[in-house]
């Protein structure tokens, strides 16, 4: 079962005066991505496909996706209501795809896949934990909330498989944690460049990967705070077999800290230098 649905969400406190246009461009984007997460529930039945007991938890969890994609989606229309989230969408998914038809983990293996879905979880617990805070947007705020423990909860659900397999398969340290920074190192890709492309920028517009990334990250990176990091690297680490609270996990968070501060200023500053400026959709 759900743990909420959309329409129990508090529309009727929607506050137009309290929204910030930083945070608009952001929402749209992550809408076209989680509403996509039916592809990867078929993905990881293929790969889990003598799993019945967590083929079955993949398809919860898609469903627990795609509504938060509506979620999103529908706040994204009361703050613009010009935009239309099915037409964004639509585009989205006839020009971004993933191999639905693989019959094995990209990843090497069962662990390795769980494992990369644990750091996935990771970061959107952590986004849209930030995403609550900085908002004053009352619909937003409860909305990211839900979506946040959702996450977190997913975090559980992958870890909990992940350790199940790692009795199995034996993944050396040196592998899990290959697994896990790579996966961290693939926020940056196409799946939320052109997810911002799709949600913010008119169709006439040809896809620009530095473009949208840089779009994307210079909005996202000002919401997050120290205290995200921490948090989000303990769950790392704990996906990776390491203690989440110790002092190396500390250390990695102050680093990853200095990293993101470094790279939203860079992206910033190339917003700033982007002219003519990138004229998205919704007049923000």
């Amino acid at each position: 079962m759900k743990h909420w649905r959309v329409e129990q969400v508090s529309w009727d406190r929607f506050d137009p005066a309290k929204v910030d246009p930083e945070i608009v461009p952001l929402v749209k984007a992550a809408a076209m991505v989680e509403r996509n997460g039916g592809d990867y529930a078929i993905y990881l039945n293929r790969v889990f496909k003598d799993d019945p007991d967590f083929a079955r938890a993949a398809d919860h969890w898609a469903e627990e996706e795609i509504q938060h994609g509506d979620a999103l989606g529908k706040w994204s229309s009361l703050a613009d209501p010009g935009w239309d989230y099915a037409a964004a969408f639509e585009r989205y998914r006839n020009g971004y795809s993933i191999d639905i038809n693989a019959d094995a983990s990209i990843r090497g293996s069962r662990t390795g896949e769980l494992i990369a879905r644990c750091i996935v979880e990771t970061g959107t617990s952590s986004y849209y934990t930030a995403l609550a805070e900085a908002t004053e947007e009352p619909v937003l705020r409860e909305v990211c909330k839900l979506i946040a423990a959702d996450e977190y909860r997913h975090f559980k659900l992958f870890y909990d498989h992940m350790k199940r397999y790692l009795a199995r398969e034996d993944l050396s340290f040196a592998k899990r944690l290959r697994v896990a920074f790579g996966r961290v190192g693939e926020s940056e890709d196409d799946e939320l460049a052109f997810a911002f492309h799709c949600a913010n920028e008119d169709p006439s517009l040809t896809y620009s990967h530095e473009r949208c990334i840089t779009g994307y990250m210079g909005r996202a990176m000002g919401f997050y705070r120290y205290r995200h990091l921490e948090r989000g690297m303990g769950m790392i680490f704990k996906a990776v077999g390491l203690e989440p609270r110790g002092r190396l996990s500390q250390l990695a968070a102050r680093g990853a800290w200095r990293l993101l501060c470094w790279r939203r200023d860079r992206y910033r500053e190339a917003i700033r230098r982007m002219a003519p400026p990138v004229p998205l959709a919704q007049a923000a």
